[in-house]
């Protein structure tokens, strides 16, 4: 048992260190390097976050004044590409996540099914079969119960529906070409707000088991 106990520390950890990693460079890729650090200068991931913490915060501090709603309509549509670009952010991490655990699968299947083909000649090579299948379950189980394929689908799919709002709206087509532009920007926010509730729901609807998400019949 020893060979094996030590096959499968060993991929594990190896998964465990991959996953975590990933995780880790993306958080440093997306928050950049802390403010105040001697002989930095802001980078541009930095420079979005403030951007999107300055937006968030005129928000907050314009909802309990009497503002037109034009205006907060207004304020409201120029989020929008901080919302694409957040949207695509976490779409592409889900994706690279999902990608990682395919290729472990990948490449664990046929690491054993080359060892299965000489599993007669040696002992050792029955121990590194078992951390292999061991290894190819962990992953496939972790890759069902994130769901990081449908997340990332769902985020890309957001954001492409609110992209092609806001070009047609900026452009004046249709349904945006009334002659009334007030009327436009109304449209325009009742339309995104839809789509994010549409993605919350959808992202509720992952969360929860299968038999919670099929209608009862």
């Amino acid at each position: 048992m020893a060979p094996i106990n030590t096959v499968l520390i060993l991929l594990g950890v190896v998964c465990v260190i991959g996953f975590v990693g990933s995780s880790w460079i993306e958080t440093i890729r997306h928050a950049g390097p802390q403010p105040g650090t001697p002989g930095d200068r802001l980078t541009r991931e930095e420079l979005e976050l403030n951007l999107e913490v300055a937006i968030e915060n005129r928000l907050i501090d314009a909802a309990p004044l009497d503002i037109p709603i034009r205006n907060r309509q207004f304020a409201y549509s120029e989020s929008i590409p901080e919302e694409l670009d957040q949207l695509r952010k976490e779409s592409h991490r889900y994706r690279r996540r999902h990608n990682f655990f395919q290729l472990l699968i990948i490449v664990g299947s046929i690491a054993n099914a080359g060892a299965q083909a000489f599993s007669d000649t040696a002992q050792p090579l029955k121990s590194i079969i078992i951390g292999l299948t061991m290894l190819v379950a962990i992953c496939a189980g972790i890759t069902g119960y994130y769901k990081f394929r449908e997340r990332s689908f769902n985020l890309q799919q957001t954001a492409d529906s609110i992209e092609e709002h806001a070009n047609a709206f900026h452009l004046a087509l249709p349904p945006y070409d009334s002659a009334d532009p007030a009327a436009n920007l109304a449209l325009l926010t009742a339309r995104v707000e839809t789509l994010r509730v549409e993605q919350r729901r959808r992202e509720q609807q992952l969360d929860q088991p299968p038999e919670a998400r099929e209608p009862a019949v």
